[in-house]
């Protein structure tokens, strides 16, 4: 018989069998021309949230919404360990270990992203989980050479600058030059790592959040590794938006996001490093919690949010049955909606070239004559104000600032319109 406390720490699975099942068992119908019936699919999104929408918010890249089996099973895990407060954190619970109940969570995690369970360790989100890897990735000696490109996030840009103050690192920053395309963006890679002959690490962002751009990761870890460099692979933005496995990146380090494109509770991500790698990053401040050859070393262990981390199978759960190939296409397909509305505008710059592969749900643009991020965050602040629609004004890429659109799956067609008819309206702002 199952009491009320093993239903409890496996509410997730029930969740998304009673709440989400009737929505999600069946794929968007495809039309007579064998295209996806999108406005199916829009429904049927539609019905798994509750958003407020006063503001249509296309910001999905900062935090991914719940859906309502997420945010049911949240409640429960967050009732239930407060109940049980303590005597769950100190395994003192009949048959609901602390870490074997963690464990489901990391074991979900493995399966998402096609690597091992020990593999994989839990964090605070994906910027703790790079700073994780990078500021105790133990290769380095002074004067060796740590690159990283404007298309990569702040934090994490700052985290390779403290390499450079702490251990003496040579800090190489470029700029990789527009268009993005997949010649340039390989070009200024093999230049950067030609001339920087005793580089040893490199960062790459698997999804920019800056202007969307996705690199040819494979075959820029691959050009890496061939000079000897390690590649710590940022993929805050890639878990959860499209189809991703650790074996085909070739990345050995990866810090990704789970409240993101995943769509669990805030303030959980992970990394993953390589079984045979561990010992390359060093542990957490000297965490001695876990063993040394433990990769949850690696993290810090402090008292967290331990409801929103037993909530991550829920949440994964949902992706497996939206299924990460629709996902990509339904964003891929807002995207692209505004992208074609609006890329008839007299010096509009949209900051993608239309390349397979090299985009997915976020794209920004540049309003006609905009050049200076306080111009692109009065045009937020325009949008906002005068149409309801919240963009985000984005600094860092050496060619200038953009405002940076990403819809989520709860955004619909009319809303997207909406931001169309907006930048239409505006269009003169700065000419």
């Amino acid at each position: 018989m199952t009491n009320r406390r093993e239903f409890l720490m496996r509410a997730g699975a029930l969740g998304v069998a009673t709440v989400a099942g009737a929505n999600m068992a069946k794929a968007a119908p495809a039309t007579a021309q064998g295209s996806t019936d999108w406005a199916a699919m829009e429904r049927e999104m539609d019905a798994l949230y509750s958003v407020d929408r006063h503001i249509v918010n296309f910001d999905a890249a900062y935090y991914g919404a719940m859906t309502h089996p997420v945010e049911a099973t949240y409640r429960e895990k967050t009732a239930w360990v407060n109940r049980y407060n303590s005597t769950f954190l100190r395994d003192m619970v009949p048959g609901a270990s602390r870490d074997i109940e963690l464990g489901r969570s990391r074991d979900a995690v493995a399966r998402l992203i096609g690597a091992r369970p020990d593999e994989v360790a839990l964090a605070g989100g994906g910027t703790e989980a790079l700073y994780a890897l990078i500021v105790n990735y133990k290769g380095i000696t002074p004067g060796d050479g740590v690159i990283y490109a404007d298309v990569d996030y702040d934090e994490m840009q700052y985290a390779m600058d403290y390499l450079g103050e702490s251990r003496g690192a040579h800090v190489v920053r470029f700029s990789i030059p527009e268009p993005h395309t997949r010649a340039n963006i390989l070009a200024a890679y093999e230049k950067v790592l030609k001339e920087t002959p005793r580089a040893k690490l490199l960062l790459l962002t698997h999804v920019s959040n800056r202007n969307g751009l996705i690199p040819p990761v494979a075959e820029i870890v691959a050009m890496a590794r061939a000079r000897g460099v390690d590649v710590i692979l940022d993929s805050a933005q890639a878990v959860g938006q499209m189809p991703f496995d650790v074996t085909v990146t070739g990345a050995d380090f990866i810090g990704f996001s789970l409240h993101k494109w995943v769509g669990a509770p805030l303030g959980v991500g992970g990394i993953y490093i390589r079984k045979e790698r561990q010992g390359d990053i060093g542990r957490w401040l000297g965490n001695r919690i876990y063993a040394e050859d433990d990769i949850r070393a690696r993290i810090p262990s402090g008292t967290v949010d331990f409801a929103a981390r037993l909530t991550i199978p829920t949440a994964i759960d949902v992706l497996n049955q939206i299924g990460i190939q629709r996902k990509q296409g339904f964003l891929r397909h807002l995207r692209n909606r505004w992208v074609d509305g609006v890329r008839d505008i007299g010096g509009l710059s949209l900051m993608l070239p239309d390349e397979p592969d090299n985009y997915g749900a976020i794209s920004s643009f540049r309003m006609p004559g905009m050049k200076t991020i306080d111009q692109a965050k009065h045009a937020q602040a325009i949008f906002v104000r005068k149409y309801g629609v919240l963009v985000v004004a984005k600094a860092g890429l050496a060619a200038g600032p953009g405002l940076r659109v990403t819809p989520a799956l709860f955004n619909t067609t009319a809303e997207v319109d909406r931001l169309i008819a907006a930048i239409h309206a505006e269009k003169s702002m700065f000419a």
